[in-house]
């Protein structure tokens, strides 16, 4: 097929991180970089001429002149692949540098970012084609696997419980692609252990070697990613890595879940495990209150523990969980450990209300680790009792304690249901409470979880808009649908020198426990993205809500 390309595209195949400029001249023009199978664009947050140099020296050129916002060399089309850029300047790739994480984004195609790179002429024109046949090149190679004509390898497959041993005959050529194998021009044969677990698997990962794709399943997943790991195929392994993040709604048992965390840590797979973690941490309430909770390990409790993006109705929740923990696991956790576990435990955000409360308890904890408990609580005290003028030269700035998870409590967020955002119903006692108009809510939380703060309200309008007629009628602007948006009202601006508002919006399954996408607000709104750029898939598209939750930080 003949088409039309840019300059950089010329006789080069398409692999993963690639980037090109589409625009009239091959060293200016919209920037477009490839992953996961398709060319996406990159929005115009953090876009500067670090990430601009970047892009110009991987595409060859000495460096960038400038850089475009705004999509000014036109909107492209298909998923939006970065945001929130920050390279240093010296990264080989774009997709080197720091970013929220591929397809995560709350910009439209009006932001689409470009470059113009430095030429040294004076080209004006360079257009190029190129002739691409080689989509029938992977179905070939599939038939030649199934007929095994001409092979010249010989792969011993021996099930690690049994003495059962079964060869395929392959191509050696096809696995030189592949130097983890370290296999030679002397090379005549191959034995690998495989579980009989995964042993009905293995089969089809020999066809992925020769046409590099395959189907992914929940149940395939884990053995397709582990023979991945003992064949060497890295790509392999990110990629079922990635599917496997697409396939978590779809186990509310979190049994597979905790079991894949625990194979990425046994193979040293940091996406695998970054994937189930932000996974559990949003559903982290459903966890607690599962049967699994108390199987779960030490190296996992203590990776969930120190993330911000748990959800949790509030901090002593997540304290009541990890004692019960501890009383389950008994002998198996040391004193050390629970130490460890307990440090996480952000005392100053428990509420006042529940510190109290605790200086009263007999926990575990507080019998294992007095001092370190009450050490909490004080620390916990000093936060409520102390303005922030007083505090503000002890805080770590990295420090996690002062930042706020995603508090769910009453008094922080307020629910919209997907029925409701499309049949509006008016019910008084719900209205009565919080005012709703034309599929608008309002309600008040405190300004921030400090008991200084706690009878000073802000008042808060939480909106979903299905239709650009409707953010119209409220003066802005929306590209995509649905689209929320979460505003302040009132004398909130008495507060901007000292807590700023990093709000969330949660999006759910009513029926099911099941948080599917977690997206912040920029300017008050959040747009949200449609299956292929969501961090994962929407498993009720007809069935799910809409929680708004203020979030407040000190500044």
């Amino acid at each position: 097929m003949l088409t039309d390309t840019s300059y950089d595209r010329l006789k080069q195949p398409k692999q993963e991180g690639r980037v090109r400029l589409v625009g009239d001249l091959p060293s200016s023009g919209r920037v477009e970089v490839y992953h996961d199978g398709q060319w996406g664009t990159v929005c115009d947050d953090g876009w500067e001429l670090a990430e601009a140099q970047v892009v110009c020296r991987q595409l060859g050129f000495p460096g960038a002149i400038s850089v475009t916002t705004g999509g000014q060399y036109g909107e492209g089309s298909g998923p939006i692949w970065l945001d929130d850029m920050n390279c240093k300047g010296s990264e080989s790739s774009l997709s080197e540098c720091s970013f929220k994480g591929w397809g995560v984004t709350d910009c439209s195609h009006k932001e689409d970012a470009g470059v113009v790179c430095e030429t040294g002429t004076n080209i004006t024109s360079n257009r190029q084609f190129s002739v691409d046949n080689s989509l029938g090149l992977s179905h070939d190679l599939g038939l030649l696997f199934d007929s095994g004509d001409g092979c010249d390898f010989r792969i011993n497959v021996r099930e690690t419980s049994e003495e059962e041993e079964l060869t395929f005959c392959v191509h050696k050529i096809i696995l030189m692609f592949y130097p983890e194998l370290n296999i030679t021009n002397d090379s005549r044969n191959l034995t690998v252990n495989v579980s009989q677990t995964c042993h009905p698997h293995y089969l089809i990962l020999l066809r992925y070697l020769y046409t590099r794709q395959i189907d992914v399943s929940i149940t395939s997943a884990q053995c397709l990613h582990q023979l991945a790991f003992i064949f060497g195929v890295k790509k392999l392994m990110e990629d079922v890595g990635r599917t496997f993040t697409l396939l978590l709604p779809e186990d509310n048992t979190f049994l597979t879940q905790v079991s894949m965390y625990e194979y990425g840590v046994r193979t040293g797979d940091l996406v695998l495990q970054e994937n189930v973690l932000q996974y559990l941490s949003w559903n982290c309430e459903y966890l607690i209150s599962s049967p699994v909770w108390s199987t779960i390990s030490f190296h996992m409790m203590d990776a969930l523990l120190q993330r911000s993006d748990l959800i949790v109705n509030d901090e002593a929740l997540l304290l009541e969980a990890l004692e019960r923990w501890i009383q389950d696991k008994g002998d198996e956790i040391s004193s050390d450990q629970q130490a460890s576990l307990l440090n996480h435990i952000r005392f100053l955000l428990i509420p006042v209300d529940k510190l109290y409360e605790m200086q009263f308890s007999s926990s575990v904890l507080r019998q294992n680790h007095e001092k370190l408990y009450l050490t909490g609580l004080l620390r916990g005290f000093q936060f409520n009792a102390l303005p922030f003028s007083k505090i503000r030269n002890k805080m770590d700035n990295m420090s996690s304690e002062y930042l706020s998870r995603i508090y769910t409590g009453d008094e922080w967020s307020v629910i919209f249901n997907v029925s409701t955002v499309k049949y509006p119903r008016y019910d008084y006692n719900y209205n009565r409470r919080y005012g709703q108009n034309n599929r608008i809510l309002t309600f008040s939380t405190p300004a921030h979880p400090s008991a200084l703060y706690r009878k000073q309200m802000v008042f808060w309008q939480a909106q979903v808009f299905l239709s650009a007629q409707e953010c119209s009628n409220y003066g802005i602007s929306c590209y995509s649908f649905p689209v929320a948006r979460f505003v302040a009202n009132g004398n909130q601006n008495m507060y901007t020198s000292t807590i700023r508002y990093s709000n969330r919006l949660i999006l759910s399954c009513k029926n099911e426990n099941n948080v599917f996408h977690v997206q912040d607000f920029k300017n008050s709104m959040a747009v949200i993205p449609n299956n292929s750029s969501m961090d994962l898939p929407n498993p009720c598209p007809d069935d799910y809500s809409f929680r708004f939750v203020a979030r407040p930080e000190y500044i």
